[in-house]
């Protein structure tokens, strides 16, 4: 019997949550706001991070995630009968 092969887990070598990571990434794309911006909101929040880990999280998992939200938009859309 053949085992399915798991996809690999994106987070695997990271101590933060892919929650936190999920936010991070999108608050810096959806608001206007620098990298400084967004370190400084969320330790108002009690999430201490570097504003260079704002940066390097989205350049590693912005296309992932926009690539996830494409993905449901286009199903959203095809929902829709023409």
């Amino acid at each position: 019997m053949a085992r399915k092969k798991k996809p690999d887990d994106p987070f695997r070598w990271l101590d933060s949550s892919p929650e936190v990571i999920r936010l991070v990434v999108l608050m810096y794309v959806k608001y206007p706001l620098s990298p400084r911006n967004v370190e400084d909101l969320l330790f108002e929040r009690g999430i201490d991070i570097c504003h260079e880990t704002v940066r390097l999280w989205w350049t590693r998992f912005g296309p992932m995630f926009a690539g996830e939200i494409r993905r449901r938009r286009v199903q959203h859309m095809r929902s829709y009968t023409h």
